[in-house]
């Protein structure tokens, strides 16, 4: 699955327990009718690809949907949504050198007046 939209917030990169678990939140605010802020985890070695992203950027994330369950002290079941994220690509065009140059206006280029109504007809058949 994917999110398009603009960030609006890039979290920092937090660690939790002995292990050293890491987690990085952003959120993408979509372009529709009735625009959605969307927040997405990037876990673990994922969260230094939002390094070079920042607020305002239009993106595309690659997303999966996660569920667990969860059975707290008292016994009662509870069940809990997260959006992670494992890839992002910017949707922004990037200026790239090798474009061709303008084509200069009709008017810089002069018409050709020695043509000899002779040679009108150069092909070789």
């Amino acid at each position: 699955m994917e999110v398009q939209g603009k960030i609006k917030l890039v979290g920092e990169t937090q660690t939790f327990g002995n292990n050293g678990f890491r987690k990085r939140e952003v959120v993408v605010t979509t372009e529709e009718q009735y625009p959605q802020h969307i927040m997405i985890e990037f876990v673990q070695d994922k969260t230094d690809l939002l390094n070079n992203y920042k607020v305002g950027q239009d993106v595309k994330i690659s997303i999966n949907l996660r569920g667990r369950e969860w059975t707290n002290p008292q016994g009662e079941v509870k069940y809990f949504n997260s959006i992670q994220g494992w890839r992002i690509e910017s949707l922004q065009q990037e200026p790239s050198g090798g474009q061709m140059p303008p084509v200069p206006p009709a008017e810089a280029f002069a018409p050709a007046d020695d043509l000899n109504e002779e040679d009108h007809d150069d092909l070789p058949f």
